[in-house]
This record gives C-alpha cells, sequence and structure tokens, in this order.
C-alpha cells in the first residue's frame, strides 16, 4: 500500500513537471498557432496541477507550511471527523437492527456442528479434549467432597428401614440355604471339636464327676456304684464321644427326620422374625448407633484417591477416545442433528443470547473506534489516511493536470478563432 501511495505521488509530481516545463518550453513558440495553442494548454495544466495539489495537501496540512486559513482541514476538524465516523458506524453502518438481521439469517447450529464434526478428526482436537478432562479430573479435591460423600452415605444407611429389608434378607437366608449351610457348619465344628482327644477326657471326667456327686437312695445308689466301678474316665470320654458323632453324623444326612424337623422349626422362627416389631426395632437402633459412631473419612479419601488416578490412566488409554468418548460425541452428535427441535432451541437461544449482547454493548462499537481513533496522534491519523487513500487523492492531481491541459487546449483554440 505504502509503495503504490509513493508510485502515484510521484507520477501526480512528474504531470506537473510536464506541465511546468511545457509551459516554459513553449514560450519562444508564442509567435506560431500551434505554439500558442500549445503554451494555452500548458499554462491551463499547470494552473489546474497546482489548484489540485493545493487542495489535496491543504486536507492533510498546511501547503509548504504556510498557515493559509481553511487549510489542515483534517487535523483542525479532528474531533468532529471522529464524531461523525462514530455516529456513521452507529446509526447508519452497524445500527442494532441491521446487525440483529444479519445474526437472524446465519445458521449457527450448522456452522457449529460442521465444525465440531472436522475438528474432532483431528488430531490436536482429541489431544485437547483428552487434556481438558485430565484437568477437570485433576482439579477434583477428593479432602472436599469426602466429607459430602460420608454425609450422604450415612443418610442413605439411616433411610434403610429394617421393616423393608429383614424380610428381604431372610428371604434370601431361605432361598440360598443358608439355614442349612449354617446347621452343617455347627456340625462340623462341633465333630471336630468332639473329636479331640482333649475334648474327649474333659468329657469322661465331666460324667465321671457327675456320676459321683449324683444323690440317690436305695437300688440306684447300688446300681450307680456298681457302673462307676465298671467304667473309668476314660471309657466314658469314649461313649459320650462316640454318641456325639453318631448324633452328628445322623443329623448330616438330608433324609435324617430329625434334621428335618429342626430345619423346619428354624424357617418357622425366620418366618415370624420378619414381623418381629421388637426385633425389627433394635436392628433400626444398632444400625443408627454403629452408623452414628462410624467413622469412614480417611477411607473414602484413599478410595476417591485411587478412583481418580485409575479415571486419570483410564482416559490416557488411546482406547478411552477411539472405543468411548468418541463414539459417544459422534452418537451425541447425530441425535442432535436428527432432532430438528432442538436445533431450532438452541438457534434461538444463540441468536437471543448474540441480540442481548448487542442491545447491551451496541455503544460500545462506537466507543471503541473512538479510543482507538484518539490513541494516534495527527500525524499517525493522517499517515493513516493518505495510506490508505493517497493513490485516488494524488491520481486527483494528475487529472486536474491533464483535464487543465485540455480544456487550455480548448480555450486558447477557441479564442484564436473568434
Amino acid at each position: 500500500m505504502f509503495t503504490r501511495k509513493k508510485k502515484s505521488q510521484r507520477l501526480a509530481t512528474i504531470s506537473l513537471l510536464i506541465m511546468a516545463v511545457g509551459f516554459v518550453a513553449t514560450i519562444p513558440l508564442q509567435s506560431s498557432i500551434w505554439g500558442t495553442l500549445l503554451q494555452g494548454g500548458f499554462e491551463a495544466g499547470l494552473v489546474g496541477g497546482l489548484a489540485d495539489w493545493f487542495a489535496v495537501t491543504a486536507l492533510f496540512r498546511h501547503p509548504l507550511g504556510i498557515p493559509i486559513p481553511h487549510t489542515a482541514i483534517l487535523p483542525k476538524n479532528r474531533e468532529r471527523i471522529i464524531a461523525a465516523i462514530i455516529s456513521m458506524l452507529e446509526n447508519d453502518w452497524l445500527t442494532k437492527e441491521s446487525i440483529r438481521k444479519k445474526v437472524a439469517v446465519i445458521p449457527f447450529m450448522e456452522k457449529l456442528i460442521g465444525i465440531a464434526e472436522r475438528e474432532l478428526e483431528t488430531d490436536s482436537a482429541r489431544k485437547n479434549i483428552i487434556n481438558g478432562i485430565h484437568y477437570l479430573i485433576d482439579k477434583v479435591n477428593v479432602e472436599k467432597i469426602a466429607p459430602l460423600v460420608e454425609m450422604e452415605l450415612k443418610l442413605l444407611i439411616n433411610r434403610l428401614d429394617m421393616r423393608v429389608y429383614l424380610p428381604v434378607i431372610i428371604d434370601e437366608i431361605t432361598k440360598r440355604k443358608y439355614d442349612e449351610k449354617a446347621l452343617d457348619y455347627i456340625l462340623n465344628e462341633v465333630d471336630e471339636w468332639a473329636r479331640k482327644d482333649t475334648t474327649k477326657d474333659r468329657l469322661g471326667r465331666m460324667a465321671a464327676q457327675a456320676i459321683e456327686n449324683f444323690k440317690a437312695d436305695g437300688f440306684m445308689q447300688f446300681a450307680l456304684k456298681s457302673f462307676s466301678n465298671l467304667v473309668n474316665e476314660e471309657k466314658l470320654g469314649n461313649i459320650i464321644q462316640n454318641l456325639i458323632q453318631k448324633g452328628i453324623n445322623s443329623f448330616r444326612d438330608p433324609y435324617n427326620q430329625n434334621r428335618v424337623t429342626l430345619l423346619i422349626s428354624l424357617n418357622d422362627k425366620l418366618q415370624n422374625m420378619k414381623s418381629d416389631e421388637a426385633l425389627i426395632t433394635e436392628l433400626n437402633n444398632v444400625k443408627e448407633k454403629l452408623v452414628t459412631g462410624w467413622e469412614p473419612e480417611e477411607k473414602i479419601i484413599s478410595f476417591l484417591q485411587q478412583f481418580k488416578q485409575k479415571a486419570i490412566d483410564f482416559i490416557q488409554d488411546p482406547a478411552f477416545f477411539e472405543g468411548h468418548l468418541q463414539p459417544f460425541i459422534n452418537n451425541s452428535i447425530n441425535d442432535f442433528k436428527s432432532d430438528d427441535e432442538k436445533i431450532e432451541l438452541a438457534e434461538n437461544w444463540i441468536k437471543k443470547q448474540i441480540s442481548i449482547f448487542v442491545e447491551k454493548n451496541h455503544s460500545k462499537i462506537g466507543k471503541l473506534v473512538e479510543e482507538n481513533l484518539e490513541k494516534l496522534d495527527d500525524k499517525t491519523l493522517i499517515h493513516m489516511i493518505e495510506t490508505n487513500v493517497g493513490k485516488d487523492l494524488q491520481w486527483i492531481r494528475v487529472n486536474g493536470a491533464v483535464c487543465g491541459f485540455l480544456i487550455g487546449l480548448v480555450l486558447v483554440a477557441l479564442r484564436l478563432l473568434f
């Protein structure tokens, strides 16, 4: 732009010099018709070129530095020109209504969806999305979240009414046959205890002491004395141990009547427990007492930290974006594109927000232009105008010289003719 301005300025100066040289060169030729004609043309061209040079120069500065009235028009009228530019922008070119009309015909959602689909395929967008998710996860403060999690967890547990869940638990016990498994576990434990030699010895001593301490009269006392003389503690222990083991083995038989009767009795007890208000109240009280004294904050913090790290490791895996995030985003975009109602709502919302923004900030357009123009001193502002429109202004000088030359030829010709 600056080079073109220099070229046009040089051309205007050359045209003025041509007219001046032509005028001087034709002075000796006034005796001839052609000399008079050319001199008149060059004279008029010189006058026209000088007049236009004066006019163009007077727009920006004082010609030859002489403070001639009504020159340096732009510097003297700077504030008025800036005010006129601002008024033209706000009231003619960029009015609120014109901006709204332009915004109304722009398909924002179509453009945004297109940009999203194109950018989603680029490596930079994928990297930025992952980095953004990583940043959000990393900013999560588990120490602040832990008390909230603890509070909500305790509230959730306290809301659990055992009147609702006790029947469910009992039904699950029956369904999974935990009553039979519990009985078998007890039988196994008793069997293992009865097999021990220490148990046999203890049972033998206890039986012998019981016989000795048993008080009876007559024949019963004689029978007990005779029995105690026949068996010692070891034999008594063996007898009792064998009896216990036989009893356990019989209860292990699924078809044993005693086992069946016992299990039926246990099941009846369990079913009665479903509506046992005292038991339900006690279980609720125990639950509340345990929850009140429960302090899981440290464990929750540890769990959240582990979960946070696992989440970070998960999103860093390339399979996360391609296998999870990208299909999710694509499906969301496709679902959104197929829903005309959502698109219309989003489109209207965007345009409404822009309209509100324009309404609130329209005056700032002129203010912004004014602030930027005020930052420029006169010299810089004039240089900017000359740089952008200087070419056309310099051509005014060229046209003035050429038109003056042609008009001079016509006038001299007319004078000679008449």
